[in-house]
């Protein structure tokens, strides 16, 4: 402040002499002036090398997606063509013609879909409750429990996907029967065993190739990377303020109705990031894919890796290279449906992550 009270004024008439000096001087003259001195260069060098640096890492970003777009219009004639490198001399639409006729692509994407909606739904409602549990209520063994919630980041899938296929391959439904006072589901006694293939000895049901093993995960909060969506829900809420759930209670809210009424609409950008984040590692996860389900009963998009359309024609000289693009064209065709998503909801992740307390 001192120096501020200090500086010498620029009074008003030194103003508007430097202005009327500046236009008596010669267009030349002030161009000379502006461009011809060393702060000028040194930003041109400046600008020129942060150029060439933005141009290289794109380059190095882009270039493997421009090349397998590219190459999924290529023909197989292109493949063996020497003087084809990224555009293609004789471009067609038999890959993706394939994919979609052989491959049965638009069933897979819509089994995709419902897979991941649901799962994406049920995890995003049951770790915004358990996230808020931890939050704002304080109970003994809390911190205890929040560890195993964090434990099933570390735990490694593998170690348990044999007593996870064991456990929904004969889901034992003898307690329930016990508290619904006798007789195995009577209601799906007019569907005939054979038809159905879920009963097993009597007592357990075959749930693979249906969507409750994952709907049962979901909604235990034991699904894939939902101890990361507890965390985030957990360091979202704990920035809401006690006052407002507070001032709910004097106007005679409870717990339930506070949640619902004011919390869930101040997380909305929360959830969405959560359900954003559950619904692409579903669309894309193989671990529970080829645990659970087969591709006969329950046909996805991770099953169409690694499969070559019957109609496409691979055995010649290219067959290497051929087959590597209709691998890369699936691959395209997986990630567009989240691409579309991801351009829509943007917004809403940028926010989540930022309230999120994982950032900054």
């Amino acid at each position: 402040m001192d120096n501020q009270a200090n500086a010498p004024k620029v009074l008003k008439e030194s103003k508007n002499k430097i202005v009327v000096d500046f236009e008596r001087t010669s267009l030349k003259e002030r161009l000379r002036l502006k461009y011809l001195n060393i702060s000028y260069a040194g930003m041109l060098v400046w600008r020129f090398f942060r150029f060439l640096l933005l141009m290289g890492v794109s380059y190095v970003i882009l270039y493997p997606f421009f090349s397998k777009i590219t190459s999924s219009f290529m023909s197989a004639e292109d493949f063996v063509d020497v003087t084809v490198k990224l555009i293609p001399k004789y471009p067609t639409l038999d890959t993706y013609k394939a994919i979609i006729v052989d491959l049965s692509y638009f069933k897979a994407l819509f089994n995709t879909a419902l897979l991941s909606l649901v799962s994406a739904l049920l995890q995003m409602f049951i770790c915004c409750i358990i996230g808020y549990g931890f939050a704002k209520f304080k109970f003994r063994g809390s911190k205890l429990l929040f560890a195993f919630v964090l434990l099933t980041m570390i735990v490694p899938h593998s170690t348990i996907k044999l007593s996870l296929y064991m456990k929904f391959k004969y889901f034992d439904v003898l307690w329930l029967t016990k508290l619904l006072g006798g007789g195995v589901f009577p209601w799906l006694d007019i569907i005939p065993e054979a038809e159905t293939g879920m009963f097993v000895n009597g007592t357990s049901l075959d749930l693979t190739n249906t969507l409750w093993p994952l709907a049962i995960l979901s909604l235990g909060g034991l699904a894939f990377k939902n101890g990361l969506y507890i965390f985030m829900m957990r360091q979202f809420f704990k920035g809401v303020p006690d006052e407002l759930e507070e001032s709910a209670y004097i106007d005679g809210y409870g717990i339930m109705k506070t949640f619902f009424l004011i919390v869930i609409p101040l997380s909305v950008p929360m959830m969405i990031t959560v359900f954003l984040f559950a619904f692409s590692w579903q669309w894309t996860d193989e671990f529970y894919t080829g645990l659970f389900f087969s591709k006969t009963k329950m046909y996805l998009l991770p099953h169409l890796v690694g499969q070559v359309p019957r109609s496409l024609d691979t055995q010649y000289a290219g067959q290497s290279l051929f087959e590597a693009a209709i691998q890369n064209t699936i691959g395209l065709m997986i990630i567009v449906p989240i691409l579309v998503v991801y351009l829509f909801c943007q917004r809403f992740l940028v926010e989540g992550i930022e309230r999120s307390g994982l950032v900054g």
